[in-house]
């Protein structure tokens, strides 16, 4: 295997295990907000986001792609902004999930507080912005990150 075979396997890996992190964030902050508190399906899945994105910054800039000496505030921008497009795609899929489709009303008898099908499209929705959000960071916020 060669080292950019290798690297960029690495690199995935890492990712992945900073994205399982930021999805049990965003999971446990969205299940906690919508399912005991009350609190809007979509608004408890933006404050999910907020706090999951603020952990994969930090992660992602100093442990996957190890980025140092490039400016902050630019890789900031670009991360918040490949947020924004993979965040507004996974929420377009969740509407289309939950409005044209029966997968909302899927309920567990047994823990009638969890809303089962608006948990299970969250996740949908969760995968989706996570392969979304990777292609984007890997070759537009961190890109500079290979030269290193």
């Amino acid at each position: 295997m060669n080292n950019q075979v290798k690297k960029t396997s690495i690199q995935l890996v890492k990712y992945m295990l900073i994205g399982a992190s930021n999805t049990l964030i965003t999971f446990i902050v969205f299940v906690v907000l919508n399912s005991f508190l009350g609190v809007n399906f979509y608004v408890s899945n933006i404050i999910g986001y907020i706090a999951g994105v603020v952990n994969s910054f930090v992660w992602n800039k100093t442990w996957v792609f190890k980025t140092r000496g490039t400016a902050v505030s630019r890789e900031a921008l670009l991360f918040v902004t490949g947020f924004s497009v993979c965040y507004c795609i996974q929420l377009a899929i969740m509407w289309v999930l939950m409005n044209f489709t029966s997968i909302r009303h899927i309920s567990i008898p047994w823990f009638e507080q969890l809303e089962a099908g608006e948990t299970l499209i969250s996740l949908i929705g969760m995968a989706i912005y996570t392969i979304c959000n990777y292609v984007f960071n890997r070759f537009v916020t961190f890109k500079t990150s290979e030269a290193q």
